[in-house]
């Protein structure tokens, strides 16, 4: 890769539609603000639509020409994620790139809508179900892609099977850690399956270091929350340089599938996007495909990966 790729370096993408899950703060708004000022259309895929409107008139203020809208999703409800991917369908014959980006860090115990452990629920299974249900509009043409957002703490996560919805104990920085390392298993699986069947899209992963967002004030408490107002002023990098590597994954021409992006400086806490190694629980195949068969049992969404994906 070359060094210091910026978002200046996003190829034209005028006539490609985006949705970014997320995308009303953050990384989520400085990743659709960059897209739609290379030409996209893109969705902003929002818990809190009112937000989501205040978003795309911020993005709209430095992209007059932009073209945005705005649809309810909750990731903690898989019918808000059933119904957000049948409006999407009704409305638009295709998706070009999806940006599973949304997530809540480390609050204190609580569950979604269906009764997942809220971190693992939205974070994750929110998403697996999202892209099972948007994956078939995606087939045909070239260079449709999926992004997984994950983060570094996905190296102190690990799947408990035996108590993934945390009810016997609840750890936050743990749990945290599970969700994140489920999204890398789960985009490795996706491009491995995306292989096998001959299928035109591609499956990426990236994390943003640590940048200053909401994230790390919305939902850790107590000493950790102060803590972390501390660190957002003088240590994270801004939101717009966390969302690069998603951004990298997202456009980069050519980018081998399976690719996890990540920043370049010390520890990849901050930094230009480049290649990074994931930790090797992330890599483990047998967890994976387990991952994916227990999450297409929790969500009752299946995905069958085929030259032409069909979802059941």
């Amino acid at each position: 890769m070359k060094a210091r790729w910026t978002a200046d370096r996003i190829p034209d993408q005028r006539g490609r539609i985006a949705v970014v899950t997320g995308a009303n703060s953050g990384l989520g708004l400085a990743t659709a603000r960059e897209l739609a000022r290379a030409g996209a259309h893109v969705v902003l895929a929002c818990r809190n639509t009112a937000k989501g409107d205040a978003a795309a008139r911020e993005i709209a203020e430095t992209a007059p020409d932009a073209r945005l809208d705005v649809s309810a999703l909750d990731l903690g409800s898989l019918d808000s994620v059933r119904a957000f991917a049948e409006r999407f369908g009704a409305s638009h014959g295709g998706l070009d790139l999806l940006i599973n980006n949304a997530g809540v860090m480390a609050p204190p115990r609580q569950v979604t809508a269906d009764g997942f452990e809220l971190q693992f629920g939205t974070n994750y299974l929110g998403h697996f179900a999202l892209t099972a249900r948007l994956l078939g509009l995606m087939q045909g043409g070239t260079d449709h892609r999926v992004v997984t957002v994950s983060s570094n703490a996905h190296r102190y996560g690990r799947i408990g099977f035996d108590d993934l919805q945390s009810e016997r104990r609840y750890r936050r920085w743990r749990a945290y850690g599970q969700s994140k390392l489920a999204n890398l298993l789960f985009a490795f699986e996706l491009e491995r399956r995306l292989r096998a069947a001959g299928s035109t899209v591609r499956s990426y992963a990236a994390h943003p270091g640590y940048a200053a967002t909401n994230l790390q004030t919305t939902g850790p408490q107590g000493l950790d929350q102060r803590l972390m107002r501390v660190t957002n002023r003088v240590v994270a990098q801004s939101a717009g340089m966390g969302a690069l590597p998603t951004l990298y994954a997202a456009t980069y021409p050519g980018l081998p599938g399976g690719s996890f992006i990540g920043p370049d400086g010390v520890a990849q806490q901050r930094g230009y996007p480049r290649l990074v190694t994931p930790s090797r629980a992330a890599r483990d195949q047998e967890v994976a495909r387990r991952l994916w068969a227990t999450s297409e049992e929790l969500t009752g969404v299946r995905i069958e990966v085929s030259a032409g994906v069909a979802v059941g």
